[in-house]
């Protein structure tokens, strides 16, 4: 009957979310009933952005499958212990590993989960115990954040006015009839901080279709690829409905959305990948097709 082995990686920061410049550390802690030997332990930190293609890029998939490869932004291999014996009970390895990108990555980009593009970062423990017996593994997961910087384009950042009306709808099947309505509005802001909530009002001045819903899609335009050839796909994040039903005219309806932690991030425009992203307004009318009219928004997002 093998012994059990218990191995924890503990870091110092409850939150475990760090900044590129600074110092990832912890404890490596090693729990055994029994005096234990080793072939070596070692730590493994490491940062990769993974890329993938959708369904409907998969007959191209050859013409960039470079571009489409793991980036790897932050790699380290830590000896904790050379090969050993370690005494029955606890025993604590502290360690400090500096969180700075390889010399071949441009930075470490923010921990963010996405359909095409996840960047995640992971410090791995490992115990070889001999060729007969199972290494020990343990791996726990932290997050990079960027520090807070206004962004250039904060400047010409403005509030924008719009105006949705069947005239200045583009549609493109021409035999679909679009109520008659005018909605007004403003979006507070084209450049955002992520954590700030996106705000905004919307007013309904007429329709002569009943209104069955009023919704705001935060969405992410994501971008894999070099210049043989790019694959550019759009996905929803998050929905919010900000009107039920047949809303009262003239009535400034406030749009109030908080950017969700880990599917959304500041926006990023790499050599071979791009994180963007774009609101959506979606009204849907009380009709026998339910139709639906959509403006859209591109956000550029940043953390200040």
């Amino acid at each position: 009957m093998s012994t059990p082995i218990v191995m924890e990686i503990k870091l110092k920061r409850v939150n475990k979310i760090y900044r590129e410049g600074e110092s990832l550390s912890g404890i490596l802690v090693i729990n055994s009933k029994t005096d234990l030997n080793h072939q070596g332990i070692n730590l493994y930190i490491d940062g990769t952005v993974g890329l993938s293609l959708s369904s409907k890029n998969v007959g191209v998939f050859e013409a960039f499958y470079n571009s489409v490869k793991p980036v790897n932004v932050l790699h380290y291999t830590v000896e904790v212990a050379k090969s050993g014996k370690l005494p029955n009970g606890k025993t604590e390895f502290p360690f400090e590993v500096p969180l700075s990108p390889k010399s071949s990555a441009k930075m470490l980009y923010e921990t963010y989960q996405g359909v095409y593009v996840n960047v995640s970062y992971t410090i791995k423990s490992e115990m070889k115990t001999g060729l007969l017996k199972k290494d020990k593994l343990e791996q726990v997961e932290f997050f990079v954040e960027y520090p807070p910087v206004v962004p250039e384009d904060l400047v010409n950042s403005k509030y924008v006015d719009f105006s949705l009306e069947p005239e200045k709808l583009k549609i493109k099947d021409k035999n679909l009839v679009v109520p008659d309505f005018k909605v007004v509005g403003t979006m507070d802001n084209t450049v955002h901080s992520i954590l700030k909530p996106y705000t905004g009002t919307i007013k309904v001045v007429h329709s002569h279709t009943p209104i069955r819903s009023i919704e705001v899609q935060l969405v992410r335009v994501e971008t894999c690829g070099c210049a043989e050839g790019y694959s550019k796909d759009v996905t929803e994040i998050q929905n919010i409905q900000i009107a039920d039903g047949d809303v009262c005219r003239g009535l400034d309806i406030p749009i109030y959305m908080i950017f969700p932690r880990l599917f959304s991030c500041p926006s990023v425009q790499a050599n071979n990948f791009k994180i963007e992203f774009e609101v959506n307004l979606v009204i849907v009318f009380n009709d026998s097709k339910h139709t639906c009219v959509t403006e859209n928004f591109p956000i550029l997002i940043g953390r200040y």
